[in-house]
């Protein structure tokens, strides 16, 4: 039996995860968040977006695919200190048969100003095989409703910037 959702999912625009608390032990000897903990509170907001799609635990247990970040950048924007209330937003920018584009914000719970962004290249992978595989077409569908709920927002600052050091003159 296919892994199908029992619902019609509702797609927010923007996704908006859960609230989370960034832990006294993601503090790191400058006394704000360190930077592998951006990434695991990125990687959770997803986890919360993907199952909205039906692509959660249950997907990869029984379709026997899931998701394989192949790129992403991270901006540092404003530090995070202990006991922050955190919340990400997820946009999904694009997708073909095979890949997701999203961009994600990370947010301070209760003031609202913005710590982090993290622009992000995901594939549909199968586990066996290791290999990027097409999406099954219940998927395509949900995530096609995803896209055209977030296609009306607002441009994105940061989004396709890449590293570099500025010109010399």
């Amino acid at each position: 039996m296919l892994d199908r959702i029992d619902f019609e999912p509702v797609f927010f625009a923007p996704f908006v995860s859960s609230s989370m608390k960034v832990e006294g032990e993601w503090i790191d000897y400058n006394g704000h968040l360190n930077v592998a903990y951006y990434t695991l509170i990125f990687d959770r907001a997803m986890d919360e977006a993907l199952s909205l799609l039906g692509l959660g635990p249950s997907y990869a247990r029984k379709r026997g695919a899931s998701f394989f970040t192949a790129e992403s950048h991270i901006r540092y924007l404003r530090e995070l200190p202990p006991e922050s209330p955190v919340r990400v937003t997820l946009r999904l920018l694009d997708y073909d048969e095979k890949r997701l584009h999203l961009f994600q914000t990370l947010h301070h719970a209760t003031e609202g100003w913005v710590s982090a962004t993290s622009e992000q290249m995901a594939l549909h992978v199968d586990l066996k095989s290791r290999r990027v595989v097409p999406f099954p077409d219940d998927v395509l569908e949900r995530i096609a409703t995803m896209r055209a709920a977030h296609a009306g927002l607002a441009p994105l600052d940061g989004l396709g910037r890449r590293v570099t050091m500025p010109a010399r003159f």
